[in-house]
């Protein structure tokens, strides 16, 4: 069964759409085995965050995904890493079609509500990153 790593972001957690953004993953039949709630150290965000540690809005996402709680999910299911994917929309919320939980909720590029691993290798990093 693959999984995948998905964070709900500050901007997900203050506007409470978390009950909302996991009912649309279980209607979806995907298997929610791990949930945790927490603020992101600045160390992890750097670590997970590290692929655009040269780009100047490297620091506002560090300190925007620092700023307060939020939450880690382990999802599982069959190809559940390109479900989550189409389910989440494009990064940038202002591109994202309706429908997707960035298309409906998001407000900007990197605010953007949500996090979800790209591939297998990925999901297997972060999930052991965030659920050591």
């Amino acid at each position: 069964m693959e999984q995948t790593l998905v964070i709900i972001k500050p901007d997900g957690v203050s506007r409470k759409l978390v009950g909302e953004i996991i009912q649309r993953f279980e209607r979806k039949q995907l298997t929610l085995s791990k949930l945790k709630v927490g603020k992101m150290t600045r160390a992890l965000a750097e670590e997970h965050y590290a692929h655009v540690k040269d780009r100047p809005f490297f620091e506002d996402m560090i300190a925007y995904m620092t700023s307060s709680d939020v939450v880690y999910l382990v999802l599982e299911g069959t190809e559940v890493i390109k479900t989550v994917r189409k389910m989440i929309g494009a990064t940038n919320s202002l591109e994202a079609v309706p429908g997707t939980i960035r298309g409906d909720y998001g407000s900007n590029s990197f605010q953007n509500i949500i996090h979800a691993s790209d591939s297998p290798e990925s999901a297997a990093i972060e999930i052991d990153r965030f659920f050591n």
